[in-house]
């Protein structure tokens, strides 16, 4: 039998992002002369699939198609990220300046959201197979194995990063590879090899965009004051950058936040959607939601997100078959990373990446590929008899 505690949570959060998408685009509804219901029964609508396709996925047998699902996904998915740039301009959809959606009648995909659960397959599937749980190698053994795994990430990089101008999906998509290799054997020495050299990659992709420049300086220009503020006087105004731009978006969610105080001003009560950030329901979400439902109120979503990761961790503890269980792992690092990314950017501790809140944030894609996940998780822990 399938985990209906999982099921619940995760039905819970989805409900929630679809009221905070209804609660939070009044702005854009006036703004862009939509109708009234315009996101809540786009978001309504996606809601229901995904947890049709929750429960369908759920009931799929693992063994005999496990892996036929994951390698569709894999390279149904790269294949559309191979051929985005390509696509007419009549089909796809761009945020800055690169082609990130194909318009479909009645809704867009971002192939990246399925992507990165076939990513996820397909490190699972392969490192089942490299990695033995009781093998010692030496480090260029490990780093040999490893070695087609980092070309496919160049790819990706490649694929996200430059063509899509997305850095922060591919932030995402190295710590779960990273995390994903400590889990199925590979040692420590080759997780900070690898960190060593993606924080070098990630430098470069940084300093070669101006796009990513400026969200630096815009997230220095919020923190350097707090930051400096424990340093002796001397160093703080050598290190100190003036004549920075204004940080708006993190002011303005981080004082959504401090408003909502601890009950929140109530639902459809909050003032930082009224203009002060564009398109709440969006990727600002959490300041939204702290706004008018409080310190309670996030406090109850993460500690849903909290029990969602615990109970996939757990079916990924009680599987037998470690390609199964890896791709569980996979699944709860990308979400609770995918979380705090999106929480940290908020709150100012670091950069804005425009990750979305797994099940919160407004769109499709990202909400019908989560339940693909979890649907798929769902299916294993038939398996996992917790």
């Amino acid at each position: 039998m399938a985990d209906t505690k999982l099921f619940m949570y995760v039905s819970i959060l989805i409900t929630i992002g679809v009221i905070m998408s209804y609660s939070l685009s009044e702005y854009t509804v006036i703004i862009y002369n939509y109708q009234e219901f315009h996101f809540l029964a786009r978001q309504l609508f996606s809601a229901i699939i995904g947890i049709l396709i929750m429960w369908m996925f759920s009931q799929v047998d693992p063994d005999k198609n496990f892996e036929k699902i994951g390698f569709t996904l894999f390279l149904f998915t790269l294949s559309l990220m191979v051929l985005m740039p390509f696509l007419p301009e009549s089909i796809t959809s761009s945020a800055g300046g690169a082609k990130r959606w194909i318009r479909l009648p009645g809704f867009s995909l971002a192939p990246s959201e399925f992507f990165k659960l076939g990513f996820i397959f397909f490190l699972a599937w392969s490192f089942s197979r490299k990695f033995a749980f009781h093998n010692k190698r030496s480090i260029k053994e490990e780093f040999l194995i490893i070695l087609p795994y980092l070309a496919v990430f160049i790819v990706v990089v490649f694929l996200i990063a430059v063509m899509q101008n997305d850095l922060g999906q591919v932030v995402l998509l190295a710590i779960t590879l990273g995390l994903m290799l400590i889990f199925a054997g590979g040692s420590l020495q080759l997780f900070g090899i690898l960190f060593f050299g993606i924080i070098g990659l990630g430098t470069i992709t940084i300093i070669t965009s101006s796009h990513r420049i400026l969200r630096v300086k815009l997230w220095w220009a919020n923190a350097q004051d707090s930051i400096l503020g424990i340093l002796p006087h001397n160093i703080a105004n050598y290190i100190r950058v003036d004549n920075l731009p204004e940080p708006y978006q993190i002011h303005h969610a981080t004082n959504a936040i401090y408003n909502g105080g601890f009950f929140g001003k109530g639902l459809g009560e909050g003032l930082i959607k009224l203009g002060f950030l564009s398109e709440v329901h969006t990727d600002m979400v959490l300041a939204g939601l702290s706004e008018e439902l409080g310190f309670i109120g996030l406090m109850v979503c993460i500690f849903l997100f909290c029990i969602v990761i615990y109970r996939i961790f757990k079916i990924a503890n009680h599987l037998k078959n470690q390609s199964h269980s890896l791709f569980c792992i996979g699944v709860a690092l990308l979400i609770g990373f995918s979380f705090i990314i999106n929480a940290f950017g908020v709150s100012g501790i670091t950069p804005i990446k425009g990750i979305a809140v797994p099940f919160l944030t407004y769109g499709g894609s990202s909400l019908i590929a989560n339940c693909i996940a979890i649907g798929i998780v769902l299916s294993l822990s038939r398996q996992s008899r917790i």
